[in-house]
């Protein structure tokens, strides 16, 4: 299994993980914690993903640069771009 790129992919497969965990069954593992740990990362990623999302769809309309918003995030700003502008545009 690859690794999700597009902010879309990582939403969609961490609301697949989310499900997976929601359903598993931990009668096979002796410790379940680290499973659980595990599932509230997922939940966070999923949720923080979404308020970054709306965090760069914000400031794109307040007509921030996308060199400003790369440089926000850690990254440059055309990969920023390339990241969010999907979810940018459609808000």
């Amino acid at each position: 299994m690859t690794m999700p790129r597009s902010l879309q992919e990582i939403l969609e497969h961490a609301d697949q993980l989310e499900r997976r965990f929601a359903d598993h069954e931990p009668a096979d593992v002796r410790d379940a914690e680290p499973l659980h740990a595990l599932r509230d990362a997922v939940t966070e990623r999923a949720a923080t993903e979404r308020r970054i999302s709306e965090a760069v769809t914000n400031a794109r309309q307040a007509g921030v640069s996308w060199s400003a918003i790369g440089g926000m995030l850690g990254t440059s700003g055309e990969a920023a771009r390339k990241r969010y502008a999907v979810s940018a545009k459609t808000a």
